[in-house]
């Protein structure tokens, strides 16, 4: 899970690639990088730390170029050394590669040793070099040609954006697991994106999914679409849950929409008797909107955020998630103070969190709190690109839910349904990846993994 971003345009697009990134930044929190594309070939700076962090005004001197692609990571596995950082550059046959990538393959491992049997040698340890390397062996005169044959090749989530002599590439996975946007200005500058708010912030006026098993390539004579393999529509809908900006509108569905309704639907199907409702932000905000307007019952901010501290889900350990907690929320005693509340927050997925959460509520004073949270129990680790490695670290593959309720501490506990969460998205036919909740994979997971 990561964003990625790429910029065709007839001015320079260092700075639009820093902005664009910047309003990606909820997407990963590990590492950031720019490639850009000018005269002098593709010029590559990247660092672990935030995009603000890595980049200043020497650095946009020095990334000069009117062709680009952009990068932030989160790390679902591997270490956070700068060389996992992206975009990887590569150089073959007298021409230079450069690749994004926001996603994970299922057979990664397969593919590393066998091009490692024919001489092939690794600088990181992320299956983006495993693309960005067949991409470059099967190249021979014609671009598209070997994305077609590496997308025949790997398996799993990919949105990608790639540098190849003055051309702009993108292309996304059969499956459309994660997002990915385009967007077209009337100057024909040319953006593409994780969500659209990069391309609503720097402006363009055509907004546009790409397609599941879309290819696109875009250079001095235009934009060009290709399509290649067997579409099978299934999005992740944990985008809508959790990772998704409230702005993001990715295949038809809006992610602030979503999550107030799953919210109202949430307030029909467990009900409680409280005083005031209050979220979990930021994901959990629109959820609690639609619970308390639904259900009557006032809400109320008793949790005040820390608006400088980073998503705490995509922290690497646990150490960390638990104190950035602590930095992050901090209970309203004022407001807390001898009432019944209802929670609403956007997942479960260790539980640790959500119990340090309601002990401090409690500790504030909350006479009951009621935990109520807008996604189905997640029981199954997702091998496209969150980090849910194994079933033993998920606390409802474990444990019941009236166990769950008792190991946070809330009076009460209820998750919505997959029907109500299903309902919530408004979309006619089931186009979701929900393998998190039922276990049901796409793309099979290697027999070697943990199911």
């Amino acid at each position: 899970m990561s964003a990625i971003i790429g910029i065709y345009s007839n001015s320079d697009v260092s700075k639009k690639l820093f902005y664009g990134l910047n309003s990606l930044q909820h997407r990963g929190q590990e590492a950031s990088g720019i490639c850009v594309y000018n005269e002098d070939g593709l010029i590559l700076d990247k660092g672990n730390g935030l995009v603000y962090d890595n980049f200043d005004e020497e650095s946009f001197l020095r990334l000069s170029g009117n062709i680009g692609i952009g990068h932030v990571r989160y790390a679902t596995a591997n270490k956070p050394h700068v060389y996992n950082a992206q975009p990887l550059l590569a150089f073959s046959r007298g021409k230079e590669f450069a690749l994004a990538h926001d996603g994970s393959l299922v057979n990664d491992e397969e593919l590393r040793k066998q091009l490692g049997r024919e001489g092939a040698l690794f600088q990181t340890e992320i299956d983006t070099e495993v693309i960005l390397s067949l991409v470059v062996k099967y190249y021979d005169g014609d671009i598209v040609d070997a994305v077609k044959k590496t997308m025949d090749t790997i398996k799993g989530a990919y949105s990608i954006v790639m540098l190849f002599d003055n051309k702009l590439v993108a292309f996304r996975d059969p499956n459309g697991f994660r997002p990915l946007v385009i967007g077209e200005s009337v100057n024909g500058e040319i953006i593409v994106a994780s969500e659209n708010a990069p391309i609503e912030i720097i402006g363009t006026d055509k907004i546009r999914d790409v397609e599941p098993a879309e290819i696109i390539v875009v250079d001095e004579t235009g934009l060009h679409s290709y399509s290649h393999g067997e579409v099978d529509k299934k999005h992740c809908i944990f985008e809508y849950v959790y990772f998704a900006r409230n702005d993001a509108n990715l295949d038809g569905v809006n992610a602030y929409n979503f999550r107030r309704r799953c919210g109202e639907v949430l307030a029909n199907e467990a009900p409680v008797d409280a005083d005031l409702v209050i979220a979990v932000p930021d994901s959990g905000t629109p959820g609690a909107m639609g619970y308390a307007q639904e259900s009557g019952i006032p809400f109320a901010e008793g949790l005040v955020k820390n608006r400088y501290m980073g998503r705490t889900f995509i922290k690497t350990t646990q150490e960390e998630r638990e104190l950035s907690v602590k930095l992050k929320l901090n209970p309203l005693e004022t407001v807390l103070k001898d009432k019944k509340i209802i929670v609403v927050d956007d997942s479960i997925v260790r539980g640790t969190t959500s119990r340090n959460l309601i002990k401090r509520m409690k500790d504030s004073g909350a006479k009951e709190v009621h935990f109520r949270i807008i996604s189905p129990p997640v029981m199954y680790p997702c091998y496209y690109g969150i980090d849910t490695p194994s079933r033993e670290k998920l606390i409802a593959a474990n444990f019941s839910v009236e166990e769950i309720r008792e190991r946070i501490g809330a009076d009460s506990l209820a998750f919505i349904s997959m029907e109500g969460m299903l309902k919530a998205s408004r979309v006619d036919e089931d186009i979701f990846c929900k393998a998190c909740f039922d276990g049901s994979y796409a793309v099979w997971p290697n027999e070697s993994d943990e199911v």
